[in-house]
């Protein structure tokens, strides 16, 4: 599956450089929170994302890791208006959609595509696969004709690898198998032609064998329509297989943001540290010494004060809990330039760019779209 996979990941839109206009998608200081009536009224109020900002490039791959719980799919669900934003913007094109409304909506729904975790939850199973795409066209005025209707619908199952199209839309969602599911769902979102694709834990309840190919078809997606992806997953490798750049989620804060090979390579943050070592090396005798953090994440309605991540830091036992750790919340920064400096979100650098713009570039990857981490101490790392 590495081998498959990684080969197609250096192609398409994004591979040749970020997006000349501007970014697709951009958060700036999302927030998401919710109300429970249990327990006291000082921790009713649960804060799932607390001041999220990135951005997603034209035909870029984004993935956002982290454990259960962390806000990842809070992120995207807010993107994709399915989810009411507390504070902040999210950035379509420029206009800020965080609470559209009517026909701003509407035409949001069809530019923005979610694949769920579960494709049988995701399906009717009164709907043969027909229908199921159909629906989508039909919601949103697509395909005048039956006769057009019909064309649409084939070539997005052929698109998604479902052959022979005519024999696969006459079946029910209980008549295919988990990674035919899947591509079925990919299907309804890809035949309105969407601009980003929000993948949420897309291939987690697969068997390792069809891993790949949903994989795979996710980067010929990217590669021959430009699709933009935003891929969220607690797994690190696929990560690494997949995206372009890395957000990694704790507590919901990105506490790490950088190119996938920087951030699984040289992580920055002892949280990301944590999940790397976790990674299985394929070659014999070799293995990586494994960080293992303390008791769980603590609850999203009860913050702690400072860096977040302290009460489990094992470089804040290390170092003897400077109480800079439990008083201070740290910025997303870049760690080589001055404390706290500010990393504004990015897209992913250019591996085609001529002599004459190259090092241009690469000092706009490193300031803009570099490697960014939220740690007073990311420099104290061993």
């Amino acid at each position: 599956m590495t081998a498959e996979v990684t080969a197609a990941a250096g192609t398409g839109p994004a591979a040749a450089g970020p997006d000349a206009v501007g970014p697709l998608l951009e958060l700036d200081q999302l927030v998401v929170s919710y109300r429970t009536r249990r327990g006291p009224r000082d921790r009713r109020l649960i804060r799932a994302v607390d001041g999220v900002s990135f951005s997603v490039g034209t035909g870029e791959i984004v993935a956002l890791v982290g454990e259960s719980g962390c806000g990842k799919t809070s992120i995207v669900r807010a993107v994709a208006r399915l989810e009411e934003a507390a504070a902040g913007r999210v950035l379509f094109r420029g206009q800020d959609v965080a609470h559209a409304r009517g026909p701003a909506l509407r035409q949001l729904r069809r530019e923005v595509q979610v694949v769920f975790q579960d494709p049988f939850e995701s399906l009717d199973p009164r709907l043969t696969a027909y229908d199921t795409v159909a629906e989508s066209l039909l919601i949103h005025h697509l395909g005048t004709t039956a006769a057009a209707r019909r064309d649409l619908v084939h070539g997005a199952l052929e698109q998604v690898g479902l052959h022979p199209a005519a024999q696969i839309a006459r079946r029910y969602p209980h008549q295919l198998s988990g990674g035919q599911r899947q591509r079925l769902v990919i299907a309804g979102a890809m035949v309105l032609g969407p601009d980003l694709l929000i993948a949420d834990e897309p291939v987690s309840m697969l068997d390792v064998s069809l891993r790949a190919g949903i994989l795979r078809l996710m980067l010929d997606l990217r590669a021959g329509r430009g699709v933009s992806i935003l891929f969220v997953t607690h797994d690190l490798s696929l990560a690494w297989l997949i995206a372009d750049r890395v957000a990694v989620v704790y507590l919901g804060r990105i506490v790490e943001l950088g190119r996938a090979d920087e951030v699984i390579q040289a992580p920055l943050h002892p949280y990301t540290r944590a999940l790397v070592s976790v990674i299985p090396v394929p070659e014999a005798g070799t293995a990586r010494e494994r960080v293992l953090l303390r008791g769980e994440a603590p609850s999203a309605s009860r913050i702690p004060p400072g860096c977040r991540f302290h009460p489990r830091c094992p470089l804040y036992q290390r170092l003897g809990r400077p109480d800079r750790c439990t008083t201070e919340d740290p910025a997303l920064s870049d760690p080589a330039g001055p404390p706290g400096a500010p990393v504004p979100a990015g897209t992913a650098s250019t591996e085609t760019a001529s002599t004459e713009t190259a090092s241009a570039e690469t000092a706009s990857v490193s300031t803009a779209g570099g490697h960014a981490v939220a740690c007073h101490f990311a420099k104290e790392m061993p």
